[in-house]
């Protein structure tokens, strides 16, 4: 199969990439090389002859015209997106033009390749949009999000996924173009840009820094393995129907703090301190606007349809975590010096 992936630089588009080359197929990564991507992520799969890369912004139809024209792809896995909830507040422009605006161009360049080829019915627009676009749910967890949960986004990086998710069916419904949506719960794992939480902290354990907690630390997240996730994108874009959307969990609910917890242990276990523990670091600061108190995912639908269940335990997958960004500080520390990394970002005055 020949995949066009867009945003294969970032950290779960990267995963996607090398779970598709290690399956067989053919894979062009167009990626605009934002601040949160990092070529580096690649650097198993760069020199196989079913991998091609361009460098080129969704926004750019020129550039994704002869993107689809020269590579003639199967399906589109489309994974470019700004990500980040803090720089949404910040910055929310930013979010608005490339998870619309560049979703837009894209679906308008892939329904032009998909009409001059005849309509192929294989052909697959794959979109990957996130759990946040339904907003939060009870802290009680007698509730979880299925594909029939009502759209409530509540930040602007949400809210600009949820559009996209929007246009992407739209699409489907007025044009016939075969698109299937996943959305998915918190992943982690390598390669993680190290301004999210898992990254955050256990960088900076390492430095001797204060480990920031949100609030008291009570939110709860779903919590995927990035190479479980990755696994289940190349089943959905081959087995999805068209037309249909997949939430994709981890079945791992913890709180943020429960979750500080369970990595300072694991690094008190990996690179115990001189004295004390890395959970002394801890400490407690102003909270997010508009935090979502909890997400939590129903996999039942690819679970039923794919025969997918996540491999990795939130345990096993911390484990694996950590013991990657022990053994990788050449990659993670060149990232540290990229605009806002570690910098505390979305503090409304």
């Amino acid at each position: 199969m020949k995949l066009l992936v867009t945003g294969g630089a970032g950290f779960i588009g990267s995963a996607v990439v090398r779970e598709a080359i290690a399956a067989g197929h053919h894979v062009l990564n167009l990626d605009a090389l934002t601040y949160a991507a990092c070529l580096d992520n690649l650097a198993s799969v760069a020199d196989s002859p079913r991998y091609c890369f361009v460098h080129a912004d969704i926004r750019d139809r020129a550039a994704l015209n002869r993107a689809f024209s020269a590579f003639e792809p199967d399906a589109v896995m489309h994974l470019a997106a700004e990500s980040h909830v803090d720089r949404s507040i910040d910055g929310p422009d930013d979010f608005v033009a490339t998870n619309v605006m560049g979703t837009c161009t894209l679906l308008e360049v892939a329904r032009s390749f998909w009409d001059s080829r005849g309509r192929p019915k294989q052909f697959r627009f794959h979109h990957i949009s996130t759990d946040e676009v339904y907003g939060s749910l009870p802290m009680d967890r007698s509730e979880r999000f299925t594909e029939d949960t009502a759209y409530d986004p509540r930040s602007p990086y949400s809210a600009s996924k949820a559009g996209s998710d929007h246009l992407v069916r739209a699409w489907h419904h007025t044009y016939g173009l075969p698109v299937v949506l996943t959305n998915c719960s918190n992943n982690y794992g390598p390669y993680h840009f190290p301004e999210k939480l898992i990254p955050v902290i256990i960088l900076n354990a390492l430095a001797g820094r204060d480990l920031p907690i949100y609030g008291d630390g009570t939110q709860v997240r779903d919590w995927l393995y990035v190479e479980d996730h990755a696994k289940a994108l190349l089943l959905a874009v081959q087995k999805g129907v068209p037309g249909r959307s997949y939430n994709i969990g981890g079945e791992s609910e913890c709180s943020n703090l429960n979750l500080v917890r369970m990595l300072c242990a694991t690094l008190d276990s990996m690179r115990p301190k001189s004295r004390g523990s890395y959970a002394d670091q801890i400490t407690f600061v102003t909270d997010r606007p508009g935090h979502d108190a909890r997400y939590a995912i129903d996999p039942s639908r690819v679970r039923n349809e794919f025969g997918w269940r996540p491999s990795v335990t939130l345990k096993v997958g911390l484990q694996r975590t950590v013991k990657w960004y022990l053994e990788n500080e050449t990659w993670w520390r060149a990232l540290l010096c990229r605009a806002g990394v570690g910098e505390r970002l979305g503090v409304v005055a």
